[in-house]
């Protein structure tokens, strides 16, 4: 069961851990097709480089736990190369955490880095859900890219909202989802479902880079858009300055 925060214990500059928590799937293969994904390499990398050189340490969660299937391994770009022949890193991605093991009241933000394979493990998995409000109800951020939104889909806060609820959002477009062939393969239309969540979708066109801030959640639409989504994530965690009034989450 995720553990929630202390409402004893808001976030603020001088008291958030520097720790960011990395969500990746567990899932490696796309529906029927028998064609191989995961989570897709640059959109745990550059958000990875883009931490780390600002001093934060990353932790992976996965909806299984262990070593997660990996997709879009192009060591062609100098920072998935950097991440892949990082050994300390490579362990912790590698055997990443289950949900139930995770603290949520250590981490500052979450991530949730896209790959197809989120499509089918993500939006149902109610202890990565509550672990992600228990954050953001503590003052903490929440990120995704491409894919990773499917994990914000059934979020719900204390006030029993979803969290896209009337905010400002974006993630892998139906046309792009079209353009890759894969609309009828996954289980559902990913822009489709943040809309029918109460979103306010914003996109730019196919594979271009678009990322939308909106307070503390920060949402990017394809792998172009991770290095930036990375950037925007910090420069949240680096303007927390007042205690944020803190509310229980209770588990499920």
């Amino acid at each position: 069961m995720a553990q929630t925060h202390s409402p004893a214990q808001p976030l603020t500059s001088k008291k958030m851990n520097k720790k960011v928590l990395f969500v990746v799937t567990s899932h490696g293969t796309k529906g029927t097709t028998g064609q191989k994904t995961g989570y897709y390499l640059s959109e745990v990398a550059h958000p990875w480089h883009v931490l780390t050189e600002a001093g934060y340490e990353i932790d992976f969660v996965s909806p299984k736990g262990g070593e997660p299937p990996v997709d879009g391994v192009n060591l062609n770009d100098p920072v998935n190369k950097a991440f892949v022949e990082n050994r300390h890193y490579q362990d912790k991605i590698n055997r990443s955490m289950k949900p139930e093991q995770v603290k949520a009241s250590e981490y500052t933000a979450i991530f949730y880095a896209g790959g197809h394979g989120t499509m089918w493990d993500f939006a149902d998995n109610t202890a990565i859900a509550d672990i992600a409000a228990s954050i953001y109800e503590n003052g903490g951020a929440v990120g995704a890219v491409c894919h990773g939104p499917a994990g914000l889909v059934n979020i719900k806060l204390v006030d029993g909202r979803y969290l896209v609820d009337g905010k400002r959002v974006n993630s892998f477009t139906n046309e792009e989802e079209t353009a890759v062939k894969l609309e009828t393969v996954v289980p559902f239309l990913l822009e489709s479902k943040l809309i029918e969540r109460g979103a306010k979708f914003e996109k730019a066109g196919l594979w271009q880079e678009k990322v939308v801030v909106d307070g503390r959640l920060v949402t990017g639409q394809n792998p172009a858009s991770a290095t930036k989504v990375g950037e925007e994530l910090l420069k949240i965690l680096q303007t927390v300055t007042r205690p944020v009034a803190t509310k229980a989450v209770p588990a499920n």
